[in-house]
């Protein structure tokens, strides 16, 4: 297997906005890929730029019903619909114009970064653009209109892939993962969240541990307001880490929303980058430990479109491509400037 990162780059993703008011900005993505290049890590001879294709109908339909696919292209078409019973026309989830094919490129670039890892072309890959876990089989939820980590993850298993660990480290309960998954023993989806009682979904509670033919497969860390750096850490370390190391996935796919930072404006914990920082670290050496490298890594959340999500997705793509960005390093003027 190659030691390669894959970088999935696919700016024609802005088409995936929800309108200049909305939090989830394109830009968040943009300015990623934009600090990467600043550091000149997608230049490193370690690096593999991967493009995208958008994920076709039967292909979400691993996820997503036939309906709720018909549903969201006719609505980003401007035809008339009850498109509220699919989740649209809510603040959360307002109509934009071509949301099919946003919806779906996203998913092409997460299908991209799972078919290069699964190949063996590079041993991890990471798709910024990805990570929206909240949309159920039927119906679009919480800024996400398909959920490009199940997606991937339904199509390594038609691969023939038998066990999948998902790590979502997102400030929000990863329920629409959980959900598809619910009653799957091939795949482990842990969780990471602030609690329910204070945060949207108001799911991801610590009993909730998989389906009848899948007991303890749903693994989820409820955490209260205003946790901070040592004790979200010590919750990676003493939950997540060692039960996927008792599951023995062959894969790893991972969400790295950075909500979870203190000055996210739609939550209340307390980390800072570097924290965020470790957990990737964490995660990568995780990878390596129990799946011969094999680490599919997603964005997610974060609302902080400048000062912490390009920085924490920059220096994910920094670990996962054996050149982590030194803590001391300063940001690049230009970076800045723009």
């Amino acid at each position: 297997m190659s030691g390669a990162a894959g970088l999935v780059v696919a700016p024609e993703a802005r088409i995936y906005d929800h309108g200049f008011r909305h939090p989830l900005r394109p830009q968040r993505v943009l300015l990623t890929w934009e600090l990467i290049a600043a550091y000149g890590i997608d230049l490193d001879p370690g690096v593999v730029r991967l493009g995208a294709e958008p994920a076709d109908d039967e292909t979400l339909m691993l996820v997503h019903t036939p309906e709720f696919i018909e549903a969201t292209r006719d609505a980003g078409h401007g035809i008339d619909g009850p498109w509220g019973r699919f989740g649209y026309g809510v603040v959360d989830n307002p109509i934009f114009d071509d949301m099919h094919e946003a919806g779906a490129l996203v998913a092409g670039a997460s299908l991209a970064a799972a078919r290069a890892v699964l190949s063996g072309e590079v041993a991890h890959a990471f798709n910024a653009a990805g990570g929206l876990h909240h949309a159920m089989p039927d119906r679009a939820s919480g800024f996400c209109v398909y959920d490009d980590p199940a997606v991937a993850i339904a199509w390594l298993l038609t691969q023939g892939v038998e066990r999948i660990a998902y790590v979502d480290v997102d400030v929000h309960h990863g329920d629409g993962v959980e959900r598809i998954f619910w009653d799957d023993p091939r795949v482990l989806t842990v969780s990471l969240h602030e609690s329910g009682r204070a945060l949207f979904p108001g799911t991801g509670w610590p009993g909730d541990t998989g389906g009848p033919n899948a007991q303890g497969s749903a693994v989820n860390v409820a955490l209260p307001p205003g946790t901070g750096d040592s004790a979200w850490l010590r919750a990676l370390h003493a939950t997540a880490l060692p039960i996927v190391r008792a599951f023995k996935p062959e894969v790893m796919v991972t969400q790295h929303g950075c909500d979870t930072h203190a000055q996210d404006p739609l939550a209340h914990l307390a980390m800072s980058v570097d924290a965020q920082r470790a957990a990737a670290e964490a995660l990568h050496r995780l990878a390596h430990d129990v799946c011969e490298g094999r680490w599919v890594a997603l964005g997610g959340g974060g609302y902080e479109l400048v000062d912490v999500v390009p920085r924490a997705w920059t220096h994910l793509t920094g670990i996962a491509s054996h050149r982590p960005i030194p803590l001391t390093a300063p940001v690049p003027e230009g970076w800045l400037e723009h």
